[in-house]
């Protein structure tokens, strides 16, 4: 499916894109170009293809919750620029 220079004025105009003259000729191309392609997917009988919810195999990505041994509380407080109660002190966001 060719797409027409007014049809991708329109597509531009709707994506709220300011675009040259020179660019919208390049994506007229580039989107008539996608639209073959799509073209040629429609064309592929998949009327015993199983419908298929993800594409990929999901698979857990998280580790398993372990305890690991953390900083000293000194070493992480070392570059503080400001601590009260071995803490962080940071100025007021709230008043």
């Amino acid at each position: 499916m060719k797409l027409s220079h007014e049809e991708v004025i329109h597509i531009v105009s709707l994506a709220r894109l300011a675009l040259s003259q020179s660019e919208i000729e390049k994506f007229t191309v580039q989107l008539s170009h996608i639209l073959e392609n799509f073209e040629i997917l429609q064309q592929v009988d998949t009327t015993n293809t199983a419908r298929a919810a993800q594409a990929v195999q999901l698979q857990n990505v998280f580790r398993d919750d372990t305890t690991a041994k953390s900083y000293p509380q000194n070493e992480i407080l070392a570059n503080a620029p400001d601590q009260e109660e071995n803490c962080f002190k940071v100025r007021p966001i709230l008043e």
